[in-house]
């Protein structure tokens, strides 16, 4: 494993390519849609492998042996990972698990309402949905700008929205649409100040931002530990702040635990153990090369494709200007040709593989393509991918 030095400069690229040879990405194509899965380095998949052969050689003996403490100290590397304690969190399948369980949890009345954001995930406004049908709650959707002026005029637009039966605002941290990174802290203030509860949704910022969970200022926050993390797929997380563990009610049965303890939110059964030791491999791979320098070189990667399209005719880069309201996921579409079309043209001749998303109703364009690099992806695959896109606007 390299030794990394304290700070790296965004745009060494001989630098990045030390750390770009710690991943083995699929020599068949450019894979530029690495926001729904980050891949693991070699050393987590290693050591996947080899807790793998642990938990089958020793079987049951290992699971209720020498397994619960295991899981203890993976909950607490975790925890000093976020800036929380262990008795707050809980591991989950992933971010879409996690905000199920707290919000079919969560003690709400008939006539309560949840303020959201048309650029939410998707599955989150679809549980949301689902409580709205089946408990008579009430949800109001707020729009967006895709390129605010300034945090001020987002965090306006969400407490002009807040009415007398709010009773809490969802919050997407990193919008998995086009990249925009949301003042999710100074919403999750200015809403408590008006005695509302904020729920973040980090799926996609933890061990992307340079940042720890209490800074969120929220008391619920939902994550995915198979993006940024690093962690093998199917991990996530939820984070509840101890004071209100004892209001949230258990999706899955369970009378063992008293009310104030997060594990009562954790009865899931056996699950595979190897998965969830490596998270301790995860985080030691993000700290080696550390956060504030994979943030750096994200974003460096991100603006380096987005400012040689931005201006071209016919092309509409769909992030915020500002480099500093996205890291690594951008978005764009190009007039007269739905996206779907770009995205396959981009593989089929060009072998760069990308993701479509659908846009909210303020956005100007029903549906975009989303172009997420990674800490291996160079700036040689990003110039293949611009002139991808300039053929595809010139027709």
């Amino acid at each position: 494993m390299m030794h990394l030095p304290v700070a790296a400069a965004c745009d060494d690229e001989e630098f990045w390519r030390t750390v770009g040879a710690q991943y083995a990405p699929s020599p068949d194509f450019i894979n530029l849609e690495n926001g729904y899965f980050g891949m693991p380095a070699e050393p987590v998949r290693a050591a996947l492998r080899r807790y793998q052969d642990e938990v089958d050689r020793e079987g049951a003996w290992f699971l209720r042996v020498r397994y619960p403490e295991r899981h203890r100290r993976v909950l607490q590397a975790l925890a000093d990972f976020c800036g929380v304690s262990a008795d707050e969190i809980v591991l989950t399948r992933s971010a879409v698990e996690s905000f199920n369980i707290l919000i079919q949890g969560y003690p709400f009345e008939a006539g309560d309402e949840v303020l959201l954001a048309g650029h939410d995930y998707d599955s989150v406004i679809a549980t949301l949905g689902m409580l709205e049908a089946r408990k008579g709650i009430r949800l109001r959707i707020v729009q967006a700008p895709l390129d605010p002026a300034s945090d001020d005029e987002i965090v306006s637009l969400y407490e002009r929205a807040i009415g007398p039966r709010t009773r809490a605002v969802v919050l997407t941290h990193v919008v998995h649409r086009t990249g925009q990174i949301m003042p999710v802290a100074r919403i999750a203030a200015m809403v408590r100040r008006h005695g509302v509860d904020a729920i973040v949704d980090a799926a996609h910022s933890l061990a992307l931002l340079d940042y720890k969970v209490p800074e969120l200022g929220a008391p619920f926050g939902v994550f995915n530990l198979h993006k940024w993390v690093g962690a093998p797929l199917g991990l996530g997380m939820l984070y509840i702040a101890r004071e209100r563990i004892a209001g949230i009610a258990p999706l899955y049965g369970d009378v063992s635990h008293a009310p104030g303890d997060i594990a009562k939110l954790a009865h899931f059964g056996v699950v595979p153990p190897a998965p969830i030791l490596a998270v301790e491999d995860a985080l030691a791979f993000c700290r080696r090369v550390g956060v504030p320098n994979k943030e750096a070189r994200l974003r460096y990667l991100s603006h380096y494709w987005m400012e040689q399209v931005r201006d071209l005719p016919g092309v509409r880069v769909l992030s915020p200007r500002d480099p500093q309201r996205y890291c690594a996921l951008g978005a764009f579409a190009i007039d007269g040709m739905p996206a779907e079309a770009v995205a396959q043209r981009l593989m089929a001749r060009h072998r760069i593989f990308t993701v479509v998303r659908k846009l909210s109703e303020s956005a100007g364009a029903s549906d975009c393509v989303r172009v997420t690099p990674h800490l291996y992806t160079t700036t040689a695959e990003l110039d293949a991918l611009v002139a991808a896109i300039r053929e595809l606007a010139a027709g």
